[in-house]
C-alpha cells in the first residue's frame, strides 16, 4: 500500500485528541469523524483500511452505547476495515464487548504513542495480508480454460479432463442439471481444439418443435415443402471444420435420432428434398440434463447412439456439489456484473456470503447470475445484502469453523465405521484405523462409544 493510500480514519469529539492523533499519525492520511453519521460518510468516501473510534461519542459522550452502534455500523459497511476502538482507563469490559463484536483491537487511555502507531501499524499489515490473500484466491480460483471458475475438485478435474479431450476429435457427452455450466464447457472445448478459428454452432434441441428440428439440422433444397423458397444449410453444414453443440440431446425424437447416427457413422448429410449426399466435417458435442440409461430403458433415446455420442462423458456437478466455489464464483460474478453496470459495489455482507453458502442453489450458475445481476441493480450500499439476493429466508448461520469439534466429530465417525466392517473385533479395528489397541479403547472412552459384537 503506497503512501498515499495508507488512509487513517480518526472517529474522535474531543478536539485536543484530535490534534495529538494527527501528530501521532503524520505519516499517514489522517480523516477525522466527530459522531457515527460523519464516520459513516468518510468511510464511503475514502474507504480507509483502518479506522481509530473511541467508544465514547456523542450523543452519548459518557456512554458507550453510541460507540459500539458506529463499530456495528462501520463493520457493517466494510467488513473487511480494521477497527481499534479506543475506551477509558480501566474500561476492560467494554473493550471486550467491542472485539466480540467485531473489533481488530483496543487501546486504552491515556495515549501512548509509541503503543498506539505499533497496533496501527500492524492493523495495517493485517490488512494487507488479507487483501493479498483474497487477490491470490481469485488468481488460483480461476481455471485456466475462458470463462470457468473450478475452486472445487470436482470442477479443476473438469478441467483437466476438458484439456486432454479438446485437441481431438473424440464425440462429447455433457451431463449435468440445467443451469450448470454445460454450454461454456462445450464453448471451452472448441477453443482449445484445433477448429478454434472455425465456428462454433450450438442448437438446443428441446426448445423447437419436432417438425422444424430436421430442416434446423440437416438444411433443405428449395420447394421441398410450402414455405422453402431458397436452399438453406443446416446446422452440420454451417459448422463445417468446427464443431456442433447439440444442447439437450436427450429430448430429441427418435426418428431424428435415427438419422443423427447416420451422420455419426458416415459424415454425410442430405437436405431435405435432396438427393445429394453432402460430406461434412464437423466435431458433435452433446449435453443433456437427463439420465441417458433412464432414457434407454424408458425406449426414449437410442442405446446405439448413447455410445456413439458418449466416447467422452463429462458429468458436471451442480453447484451444491461444489464445496468452496459458490462463493469464490459469486464473487467473480459481482465483479463482472458490477463492472458491467458501472456500480460501485464491493463485495457481499457477511449474511450474504452465508446465505451464498448454504443455500441449495436449484437453477445452479444460472440461477446465481440472474440473483447477482438483480442484486446489482438493487444494492444501496457498497456491499450486497441477502435483501438484494433475495435469500432473506435462508439460514445464514457461519460455518463450523471449529477445529476440535470437527476433528472430535470425524474420529468419532471414523472409529463407528470401523467397528461396523470389523463386526466390533477391535484388534481389526485398530489395525483399519491406523492406531493401537490401547489408543482405539482410549477413543472409545474419550467418545463414550460401545464395541458391540
Amino acid at each position: 500500500m503506497t503512501e498515499q493510500q495508507k488512509r487513517l480514519l480518526v472517529v474522535e469529539d474531543d478536539p485536543g485528541l484530535q490534534s495529538q492523533l494527527r501528530w501521532c499519525f503524520e505519516d499517514y492520511e489522517v480523516l477525522v469523524a466527530e459522531d457515527r453519521e460523519s464516520a459513516l460518510a468518510q468511510l464511503r468516501r475514502y474507504e480507509p483500511p483502518v479506522v481509530l473510534q473511541d467508544l465514547g461519542l456523542p450523543p452519548d459522550a459518557e456512554g458507550v452505547s453510541e460507540g459500539l452502534a458506529t463499530l456495528e455500523a462501520t463493520l457493517a459497511l466494510a467488513p473487511a476495515t480494521k477497527v481499534i476502538v479506543v475506551t477509558g482507563h480501566g474500561d476492560q469490559e467494554n473493550a471486550v464487548k467491542a472485539v466480540g463484536l467485531g473489533a481488530y483491537d483496543f487501546y486504552q487511555k491515556p495515549v501512548e504513542t509509541e503503543a498506539l502507531q505499533l497496533i496501527v501499524s500492524r492493523a495495517y499489515q493485517i490488512f494487507e495480508l488479507e487483501q493479498e490473500n483474497q487477490r491470490l484466491l481469485r488468481f488460483e480460483s480461476t481455471s485456466p480454460l475462458d470463462g470457468i471458475v473450478a475452486a472445487s475438485e470436482k470442477m479443476l478435474q473438469i478441467c483437466r479432463v476438458i484439456e486432454k479431450v479438446a485437441p481431438t476429435n473424440a464425440t462429447s457427452l455433457l451431463l449435468g442439471e440445467s443451469g450448470t455450466g454445460k454450454e461454456l464447457l462445450a464453448r471451452a472445448l472448441h477453443s482449445l481444439s484445433p477448429r478454434v478459428d472455425k465456428r462454433f454452432v450450438a442448437i438446443n434441441c428441446a426448445a423447437i418443435p419436432e417438425n422444424l428440428l430436421e430442416s434446423e439440422l440437416f438444411g433443405y433444397e428449395r420447394g421441398a415443402f410450402t414455405g422453402a423458397v431458397k436452399q438453406t444449410q443446416g446446422k452440420f453444414e454451417l459448422a463445417d471444420g468446427g464443431t456442433l453443440f447439440l444442447d439437450e440431446i436427450g429430448d430429441m425424437p427418435l426418428a431424428l435420432q435415427a438419422k443423427l447416427l447416420r451422420f455419426l457413422q458416415e459424415r454425410v448429410v442430405e437436405r431435405i428434398g435432396g438427393r445429394e449426399e453432402i460430406s461434412v466435417d464437423v466435431r458433435i458435442v452433446c449435453a443433456t440434463n437427463r439420465d441417458p440409461k433412464a432414457a434407454i430403458s424408458e425406449g426414449l433415446f437410442r442405446e446405439d447412439l448413447y455410445y456413439r455420442v458418449s466416447e467422452i462423458t463429462i458429468d458436471i456437478p451442480p453447484l451444491r456439489e461444489r464445496e468452496g466455489c459458490r462463493l469464490i464464483l459469486a464473487r467473480t460474478l459481482l465483479e463482472r456484473e458490477a463492472e458491467k453496470q458501472s456500480r460501485p459495489i464491493k463485495g457481499f455482507s457477511q449474511d450474504a456470503q452465508s446465505a451464498i453458502q448454504n443455500y441449495s442453489w436449484p437453477g445452479n450458475v444460472r440461477e446465481m447470475e440472474n440473483k447477482i445481476k438483480g442484486a446489482v441493480i438493487m444494492a444501496e450500499g457498497k456491499q450486497v445484502t441477502t435483501a438484494d439476493l433475495g435469500l432473506s429466508d435462508v439460514d445464514t448461520a457461519g460455518p463450523d469453523l471449529n477445529l476440535r469439534e470437527v476433528r472430535r466429530h470425524a474420529e468419532s465417525r471414523a472409529i463407528k465405521r470401523a467397528l461396523v466392517f470389523s463386526a466390533g473385533n477391535i484388534s481389526r479395528a485398530a489395525k483399519m484405523l491406523g492406531i493401537t489397541r490401547p489408543t482405539l479403547y482410549d477413543l472409545l472412552e474419550k467418545y463414550d462409544i460401545q464395541a458391540q459384537r
